[in-house]
């Protein structure tokens, strides 16, 4: 298909996305308003004030989970809507959901009997979890909403992610978010600092794409789902940018650029268990990676 990376994805999006991710694109690429974005994401919310609906949609169901809350938070935060009465019920939301030590599970059992993902377990007493917790704390923290649920919550992400010794690509990626977010600078560069040396050292960033078979897939991830640099650092001024060199930078998003697939959009690299899920998410990946180059003055129309 000719045309520019944008143009293409555009009739991806036309011919393929939900109506949520229509509008995200509308308002990121095509000059659309941020109103439409959130009435669309409004279709999800619940009444105790989490979202469910599959917006997440490795996730499907109606109930209201942590991993879909995230998902509206990140939506909310990328319109420049994180706050006011809508978060404040958010964390209402939060703070009924949490763990005895005040942190989000990956999963409330409340979704069982309906379907979901099996590479996420679901059981009756779900332990904290960083990556359900990490993203959302640091974005609230990032959009100056403070909250009760926060304190705990914040102690939880700095103890889970100071204690690290051996991990994995989603899970460093929360780390991230959290720690690009969190009011402490001073901390959050010493400890993203242990971090990039830990992904490093464990390869868990593929350094060049043309040696991919020197960088291992990790344990229980599907074949070739890799992560590169421009994953942990999706904008230049992520902490994590200092972890790799320019060169290494270059290369991860000349890899992400060249990953677009014929249709326009962009494929998802992890486990597909499900034909809806798969299409209901490569929109969303489509429009992070246009996201992703943009931000790095990559040019995509």
């Amino acid at each position: 298909m000719a045309g520019t990376p944008l143009s293409r994805a555009e009739h991806f999006i036309w011919l393929t996305a939900r109506v949520l991710e229509q509008r995200r694109f509308a308002y990121h690429f095509l000059g659309g308003g941020a109103d439409p974005v959130e009435a669309a994401l409004t279709a999800y919310l619940n009444e105790d004030g989490g979202y469910g609906h599959a917006l997440e949609p490795d996730l499907r169901g109606p109930v209201s989970q942590p991993l879909h809350t995230a998902h509206a938070l990140r939506v909310l935060d990328s319109i420049g809507r994180c706050g006011g009465l809508r978060v404040e019920r958010v964390c209402r939301y939060l703070t009924g959901v949490s763990t005895h030590d005040g942190a989000l599970p990956a999963l409330h059992p409340s979704i069982r009997g309906y379907p979901v993902a099996p590479f996420i377990p679901v059981v009756d007493d779900p332990p904290s979890d960083l990556l359900a917790t990490g993203p959302v704390v640091g974005l609230l923290h990032r959009n100056q909403v403070w909250h009760a649920w926060l304190f705990r919550a914040t102690d939880f992400c700095w103890a889970a992610i100071e204690a690290l010794e051996k991990s994995h690509p989603y899970e460093i990626e929360a780390a991230v978010a959290f720690l690009d977010g969190v009011p402490d600078r001073a901390r959050a560069e010493a400890v993203a600092d242990r971090l990039g040396r830990l992904v490093r050292e464990q390869r868990l960033a593929v350094l060049d794409p043309e040696r991919l078979d020197e960088f291992p897939v990790a344990p229980g991830y599907a074949p070739g789902e890799h992560h590169f640099p421009h994953d942990y650092a999706r904008v230049p001024d992520s902490l994590a940018r200092r972890w790799f060199t320019d060169e290494e930078m270059a290369r991860s998003l000349d890899h992400l650029a060249a990953d677009q697939a014929e249709d326009g959009g962009w494929p998802i690299r992890w486990r597909q268990w499900a034909p809806g899920t798969a299409l209901e998410w490569r929109p969303i990946v489509t429009i992070e990676a246009l996201r992703t180059l943009r931000a790095h003055a990559r040019r995509i129309d």
